[in-house]
Formats: structure tokens, C-alpha cells, sequence
């Protein structure tokens, strides 16, 4: 099975990232599905779709080389997936384009996160914005994806690049009605597909809604612990998972379920008569202590860093540029552009 998908560099990664991404890419690289060969991963640094707001372009330089350590530091492996930068592969932009010409306005208006980013970057809306949508199905089909592991505000994404797949059969048939594309699944993960903002448990975990919102992998214990007990809490006391009547505390549930590997059940019965604080205090330790190998491995990498990355992104992207090529070849002959020699 071909798996791909990808993370914009933005200078940090978070709790909702790692369990909402990261997390489901190191599981799916070791796959090994009943009856299948193991997963063929290609994890990418989506650099491209992070220019559709403001860059400092040497900051913009060194937050592409920071994801791919990151990537390195949570556990994956360059020998068992394949990681590169999306704009140092051939054929992104070109089949995006081509996409486009066969995207109906219409679905991309209907956009929900056009809608929320337009509101969040009002001074920045711009047409890369708004036609990010094509370029990430574009991601998707160059390397004929069968899935696409994502957090749960991404499936709309998905499912205009299934809707994409069809239109783009329908118009360049194979000889005999072969389709050249097949549509990609959405993978989700089992739990924490959305974890919530720290402070605003009615929007997910996000950079964007200020340091206090999120945990980011990186950040010190005493960052942390700052960061979980100022945490927005709900009325009442209780340790209990209720999303409709307690996001807030069932949100901080559902962090300490997946770094503690406690079930829901099995936390409210730890913290029976005990209140906020106390399960803040654990659930900050526990924190603490789940990322501490991923940052000691972070500081490791650093020391090589020139090495590693050099290593690392050549290797990926000759892998990547291959399959690219292949899926490129196809299209350029079914649109009837000239070949490129």
C-alpha cells in the first residue's frame, strides 16, 4: 500500500501534530497488512503550501531543515519511508496546474478551511490560498496514493482530490478506459485525529491561536507544566470524559490517555475524588516523560545536522523524483503536452 502525506514547516511541532500526523506515520512504516508487502511511505515537508502566508525567507530556509530533524527525532526512518521536500521534486506544481484547469470553482468556495484561514490571515488572502486544495491533490496523485493519513480537518481536502480523480479519467481516459488515477483513501487515526486547544477546547490544537494553546513537542518541562496548568478547565470538579458537557477536562483526557496508554476508564477511576489540579499536575508529568526521548534524539541530531541532512533529503529525493517522473510521463501523454527528452 502507498502511503503519503505531509507537514507544513512552520518552526514547531505540536501535541495535535504528532497524534493527529506523526504518530500514524511512524505506525503505518511499519505496517505489514495481512497479505500485503509493508506500507510504501513517502512523508513529505510541504514547504510549497507554506508560502500561502507571509515568510521570512531565511527563517522560512531553516524551519524546511528543522521538520525534516523533526521527522528524524519522533522515529522515522529514512530506510523504511521515504522523506523529502515537496518543492525539490519535479511535477508538483505542473500537474497542479493541470488539475486546476478541471476544478470547478464552486468546489473550491465550498472550502471550510479557506473560510477559517481567510478570517485568521486577513491582511494575506491570497490565490495560493485559495487553490491549496488542487496543489495538495496534486501531492497526492503524483505519487498514486492509495492513502492519505490525516487529521480529521483534512478530509475535505480528500475527498476534492477523489472528486478530481474521476473528473481527470473522465477527461483523459487510457486506451481501453483505463483510469491513470485511483482515488486515495482517507486514513484517520484511531484517536486524537483532533486534539483541542489548551485554552479553547471549540478549536483544535493550533500555533495560530497563540503559545499558550498548544504543547509543542520541543518545549521545556517547565514550560510544559506552565502551559497545562493554566489549561482551561469546566465547572465542577470531576475527572470525566464528557465532550458535550466537559470538552475542556475531556480534552486534557484524551492527552493523558495517549501519552500514558490509560484508558478513559481507567483515568477517572485514578483521579475518583481528586480534583483539577492534582490530575494537571500528573497529566504534566506525564508529558514530560512520554516526549523526553524525542528531545534527547533531537539534541543528538543536531550535532550532525549538516550530515544527516545532506544524507536524508538526497536519498529521498531521487526516490521521489522517480516516482513523480513515471506518473508525469502518463499525464503529459494523456493531456497530449509534448514529451520532455
Amino acid at each position: 500500500m502507498k502511503i503519503l502525506s505531509g507537514i507544513q514547516p512552520t518552526g514547531l511541532i505540536h501535541l495535535g501534530n504528532y497524534f493527529g500526523a506523526l504518530k500514524q506515520w511512524l505506525d503505518l512504516q511499519t505496517c505489514l497488512p495481512v497479505g500485503m508487502e509493508k506500507n510504501d511511505c513517502y512523508f513529505m515537508v510541504v514547504d510549497l503550501h507554506a508560502l500561502t502566508i507571509p515568510q521570512n525567507s531565511a527563517q522560512f530556509k531553516q524551519n524546511i531543515e528543522s521538520a525534516i530533524l523533526d521527522y528524524l527525532a519522533v522515529g522515522l526512518d529514512p530506510k523504511k519511508c521515504t522523506l523529502f521536500v515537496q518543492s525539490q521534486v519535479v511535477g508538483h506544481t505542473e500537474l497542479a496546474w493541470i488539475l486546476g484547469t478541471l476544478t470547478p470553482l464552486g468546489e473550491l468556495e465550498r472550502m471550510t478551511q479557506f473560510k477559517e484561514k481567510s478570517q485568521q490571515h486577513k491582511d494575506s488572502v491570497n490565490a495560493g490560498l485559495f487553490t491549496y486544495p488542487i496543489l495538495q491533490a496534486a501531492d497526492i496523485l503524483l505519487y498514486q496514493a492509495d492513502g492519505v493519513p490525516v487529521g480529521k480537518d483534512q478530509e475535505q481536502h480528500i475527498e476534492l482530490a477523489r472528486t478530481l480523480v474521476r473528473k481527470f479519467n473522465l477527461h483523459y481516459p487510457l486506451p481501453k478506459n483505463k483510469a491513470l488515477f485511483k482515488e486515495p483513501a482517507t486514513i484517520l487515526p484511531k484517536e486524537g485525529a483532533k486534539i483541542l486547544s489548551l485554552n479553547d477546547p471549540s478549536k483544535k490544537m493550533s500555533k495560530s491561536l497563540g503559545a499558550d494553546s498548544y504543547v509543542a513537542i520541543f518545549d521545556r518541562p517547565e514550560i510544559i507544566r506552565k502551559k497545562i496548568m493554566s489549561a482551561v478547565t469546566d465547572s465542577g470538579r470531576e475527572i470525566k470524559f464528557d465532550m458535550k458537557e466537559k470538552p475542556a477536562i475531556s480534552n486534557l483526557m484524551t492527552i493523558y490517555k495517549l501519552v500514558s496508554g490509560k484508558d478513559f476508564a481507567q483515568i477517572e477511576n485514578q483521579f475518583k475524588n481528586k480534583g483539577y489540579g492534582d490530575f494537571k499536575k500528573d497529566l504534566a508529568e506525564k508529558i514530560i516523560e512520554f516526549l523526553k526521548p524525542i528531545q534527547d534524539k533531537r539534541i543528538k541530531l543536531e550535532k550532525d545536522k549538516k550530515k544527516i541532512l545532506s544524507q536524508t533529503l538526497e536519498l529521498g529525493r531521487k526516490k521521489a523524483q522517480k516516482e513523480a517522473d513515471k506518473t508525469m510521463k502518463l499525464v503529459r501523454e494523456v493531456v497530449g503536452l509534448p514529451e520532455i527528452k
